[in-house]
């Protein structure tokens, strides 16, 4: 089976250029692709997975992905889908962006020996002069077609308009693949729905100056079955980055997946062979919640290796009690399938407060405000008053009802925001 093949099996796939000189193409040896990802945080999140996924199942089928980091085009702003202007970085806050997404992508893609490249696009950008600039590559760019543009229609019709410096980010996107070609001979860009014209735009643009063809795939934007953005939580983004989303929050995101989003996210997150995934539309009740489980290992085995994938999951364990997921469900996961662990629930998110202040006794609503169950004391008055506060399972009945050592279990109090928030108080100096 051909990586196109694969990736239109897993649901990678929304739009192609080129589609029978395309399937042509991917079947040569060795051909080289690239992403573009946009360094305006120092971290990946779950939203970023899908063009991940994508380059690590090029690789995976003998071809070499490149990850282009836009340290130049980040100085600019991609408009594409933002309906307002971005926030301008600076040099300094690009590149230790940069760094940190380099990380995050080595979890992924092998990029020992030349087998992947990660590439920074301020390398060339930042070099250009623009007169000859404009006079070499800005006759091959038609205005009219540019404003035409999805990425431009949306900003063209707010209130703030287009400015001009973001006009120039589709030519100095179709400017990298037409660097990439002539350095690396890289002829395929792959990106979101949004990058549709960009990477159109580099295709004309290696057509017209190179008189060769290149090709492009753009993936659908994912969502939840109940319509939300993929990656979105009540508490923010989900990020790559253990410092910013646990491991054991991670893990906690993939496992409360919708029952009707367990399939197709198996398909796109994880390596799971596909007919092992196609058994899952038949699953109910506590295999579905197996399979889940394994969805959730699988994630965080890719994103956070072996040892924080097995520590979430012994955790999960420690607190929704023993899950032994049955040998025939997903049989190719490495995820645990027996309960005789020995289970570590460090990293279960944990406070430590020292006994003498839990003999005087802290107020419910300020403790679940402190260890992070609600972002302030008022969301976590409502919260209680509005019964979804609780102290070792058991529904608190008043705001301030005081927390003291008497309702230690085991040198340990289990607080709880709603139905799946925890978080444990633990005695320490």
């Amino acid at each position: 089976m051909s990586v196109l093949d694969v990736l239109y099996e897993r649901g990678f796939i929304e739009k192609t250029t080129h589609e029978k000189e395309l399937e042509a193409f991917l079947n040569k040896e060795n051909i080289t692709c690239y992403i573009g990802f946009d360094p305006t945080a120092s971290s990946l999140h779950v939203g970023s997975l899908v063009p991940i996924m994508s380059l690590a199942h090029m690789q995976r089928h003998g071809h070499r992905p490149m990850a282009l980091v836009g340290g130049g085009t980040g100085l600019v702003g991609d408009p594409s889908g933002k309906t307002e202007m971005r926030q301008m970085l600076t040099s300094e806050m690009v590149e230790s962006n940069v760094m940190g997404i380099k990380k995050q992508l080595s979890r992924f893609i092998d990029f020992n020996d030349g087998k992947a490249l990660l590439l920074n696009n301020a390398e060339w950008l930042t070099k250009l002069e623009y007169i000859p600039f404009l006079r070499d590559f800005g006759k091959y760019f038609s205005v009219n077609r540019m404003i035409k543009a999805e990425s431009y229609k949306m900003r063209l019709d707010s209130e703030d308009g287009l400015s001009f410096i973001e006009f120039n980010y589709m030519v100095l996107q179709a400017y990298d693949f037409l660097e990439l070609f002539n350095k690396y001979g890289c002829a395929l860009q792959m990106g979101g729905s949004d990058q549709w014209g960009n990477i159109v735009a580099g295709i004309e643009l290696i057509r017209r100056s190179r008189q060769k063809t290149a090709f492009g795939i753009t993936f659908p934007l994912i969502t939840t079955s109940n319509g939300a953005k993929m990656g979105k939580t009540a508490k923010g983004a989900v990020w790559l980055d253990p410092e910013r989303t646990s491991p054991y929050e991670y893990y906690q995101f993939w496992v409360n997946t919708d029952d009707r989003d367990v399939e197709r996210f198996l398909s796109l997150f994880t390596f799971l062979p596909m007919d092992e995934v196609r058994a899952v539309k038949n699953l109910k009740d506590a295999d579905l919640n197996s399979a889940k489980a394994v969805l959730a290992f699988e994630a965080t085995l890719l994103a956070h290796g072996k040892e924080e994938a097995n520590k979430a999951f012994h955790a999960a364990t420690s607190m929704f009690g023993t899950r032994v997921v049955p040998k025939e469900i997903l049989p190719s996961s490495t995820i645990p399938r027996n309960d005789d662990s020995n289970v570590d629930d460090i990293s279960v998110p944990h406070t430590y407060i020292n006994r003498t202040q839990l003999k005087e006794g802290i107020s419910a609503f300020k403790i679940f405000h402190e260890v992070g169950l609600a972002n302030s004391g008022g969301a976590a008055r409502r919260l209680i008053e509005q019964g979804g506060g609780y102290v070792n399972d058991k529904r608190i009945e008043s705001f301030d009802y005081m927390i003291t050592d008497n309702d230690l279990v085991n040198a340990e109090i289990l607080l709880r925001a709603g139905k799946k928030r925890y978080h444990k108080i633990k005695v320490g100096e």
